[in-house]
């Protein structure tokens, strides 16, 4: 039954708004007066964009952010697997719905299913909301006839994604925090102060030393070209962004990437991670591996990578195991291949993928970890070394002119 979406005002003049359902828009309008409502806007909830508020853009924010959609996919599992038809979970969301447009979110959902529509086909007409991967597991899910399983590690897999996420930028803040505090100070003190010193011994037409001199120097440099050389550096991260929309350049820009000493091998074991975890988390639902493979590759930030999960996915596709098609692409970690041969030997591939994912996000926090406090004591020291050549370009100007008064 299609979902229309209204306004409306009750007995006390006050504006109600909602979703209703109906077989056409004039029945939506008698069930609304029915409800001693009476109708000024009633229209049907479009199909992409039945999250979306009136007058949205495509600035608007999605309904469901990734901790929002995590809960509720929860949530669904836990009515589903209560004993709850699909409609009523769907119904009793709808209810508790957080905000206007979850609500009509949840309930244009509720139309398409009770219209006769799979899950997976309704949440396929929302992708802004529903990533194909969820898709995929969901309609992987409804025809197994375990849908709540499939929905508690759907949301397990969203958690888990999350707390990952998390810890890296926790990792990361600190460091980034007394990076930018660092500059500011420095440009603060080679803009404002040195040039006071240089303003105060002009005059006294005796040398200064070589490090006032160098500093003055630098001074005057970022004084002069400062702006110059910010608006630059804006325009070249612009020109990067735009240049890394060619599919080439950005493999080889990825490619490049993941050689780097210890970045570069951060962003391999979190791709790796991520790449199994999904690979995992579908084949478990019983997707077939090859539409897996397809969809994880997907799900690959760096083009590098995406592209070897594509060529391992021809491989497979040619009758070749995924343990050996993994193992021939040296930028996937060798213990992605070694859990993938143990898995397709035992018959337990999801179960061995999964723990492959688990070592490897554990991998990659201990890494971050042991970067993060590396960094901190180094910048803090690098700071404080930076400070001290300043403060010495303004003392040693003082001392020497102590001593030439004496």
């Amino acid at each position: 039954m299609p979902a229309y979406a209204f306004e409306a005002l009750d007995t006390l003049g006050a504006t109600q708004k909602g979703v209703i359902e109906a077989d056409t828009a004039k029945a939506a309008r008698g069930l609304l007066r029915s409800r001693a409502l009476v109708p000024l806007e009633v229209k049907p909830v479009a199909s992409g964009d039945a999250s979306a508020p009136r007058g949205g853009s495509l600035f608007t924010r999605p309904v469901f952010s990734s901790t929002a959609l995590a809960i509720w996919t929860r949530q669904l599992a836990g009515l589903v697997g209560s004993g709850l038809t699909l409609e009523r979970a769907l119904t009793a969301l709808a209810d508790e719905a957080d905000n206007e447009r979850q609500h009509h979110l949840v309930a244009a959902l509720r139309a398409e299913v009770n219209a006769g529509s799979s899950f997976g086909k309704a949440l396929a007409r929302f992708p802004r909301e529903f990533s194909e991967i969820y898709v995929a597991v969901v309609g992987a899910g409804e025809q197994s006839g375990h849908l709540d399983q499939v929905l508690e590690r759907l949301a397990d897999d969203l958690e888990e994604r999350q707390a990952l996420n998390a810890k890296l930028l926790a990792a990361t803040l600190y460091p980034a925090i007394v990076t930018a505090a660092a500059i500011v100070i420095v440009l603060l003190l080679m803009t404002y102060v040195v040039p006071q010193v240089a303003g105060v011994f002009a005059g006294t037409k005796r040398a200064l030393p070589l490090l006032t001199t160098i500093m003055l120097a630098l001074s005057g440099f970022l004084r002069q070209w400062g702006v110059v050389m910010v608006g630059a550096a804006v325009l070249g991260v612009v020109a990067l962004r735009f240049a890394l929309r060619n599919e080439a350049l950005r493999e080889r820009y990825d490619a490049a990437w993941l050689t780097l000493p210890l970045v570069g091998r951060l962003s391999r074991g979190y791709n790796a991670a991520r790449f199994a975890g999904t690979l995992a988390m579908l084949a478990g639902a019983g997707v077939p591996i090859l539409k897996a493979l397809q969809a994880a590759a997907e799900t690959l930030g760096n083009r590098a990578m995406r592209a070897d999960a594509l060529d391992a996915l021809v491989l497979v596709r040619e009758g070749a195991p995924l343990a050996s098609a993994l193992a021939q692409k040296k930028r996937f970690p060798g213990l992605l291949a070694m859990f993938a041969r143990m898995g397709e030997q035992t018959g337990r591939l999801p179960a061995m993928l999964q723990r492959a994912a688990n070592q490897l996000s554990t991998e990659v926090q201990r890494r971050a970890l042991q970067l993060a406090t590396l960094l901190e004591p180094l910048l803090i020291v690098g700071m404080g070394l930076v400070v001290m050549l300043i403060v010495l370009a303004v003392l040693l100007p003082i001392i020497q002119l102590n001593q030439w008064v004496r």
